[in-house]
């Protein structure tokens, strides 16, 4: 903390701490949540018995992802942006992608990875609570533009 002000400024360690989301029951129930996780708007995904956690926004045009419909692509669950139909691996965050490689025989389109484009986060249960500890943000990744862009802030009244 600056002694200096009022406002307290995060430190890597507390962005580090697990933060409770909700009830593992409800969640199971709902399949989704939004929640904040330090002031950085996050998507709780409950899907064929695994959590899953990400940037609420779509890396791509900051689409709302809690609005998404999930589907298994290429063996992969994936959460498929409501606004442009990108579609994004819920376990790795991989902007996923049909192709053709023209000089194969076959034409037919296969999936391909763009790599990770949309930061996802640990989810861990303990004790019938669900908790969700950010990943290294000291990483750039694409989806990090629309967090910040839709970031939650706190007003300070002096």
């Amino acid at each position: 903390m600056d002694l200096h002000s009022s406002v307290k400024t995060a430190d890597k360690k507390e962005t580090d701490a697990p933060v409770c989301v909700g009830k593992e029951e409800d969640i199971k129930q709902s399949q989704r949540i939004t929640a904040s996780v330090h002031d950085r708007e996050v998507v709780i995904f409950y899907y064929k018995g695994k959590f899953y956690a990400m940037d609420r926004r779509c890396y791509h045009a900051g689409g709302p992802l809690h609005l998404g419909e999930i589907e298994d692509i290429n063996g992969q669950p994936c959460i498929i942006c409501p606004w442009h139909k990108y579609k994004i691996t819920l376990a790795t965050g991989e902007g996923l992608y049909q192709a053709i490689i023209p000089t194969e025989a076959s034409a037919t389109p296969k999936w391909r990875s763009k790599g990770i484009k949309q930061r996802t986060h640990k989810v861990t249960v303990d004790n019938g609570s669900v908790y969700v500890t950010l990943s290294d943000l000291s990483v750039s990744c694409d989806s990090d533009y629309y967090a910040d862009k839709h970031k939650k802030t706190v007003q300070v009244l002096k």
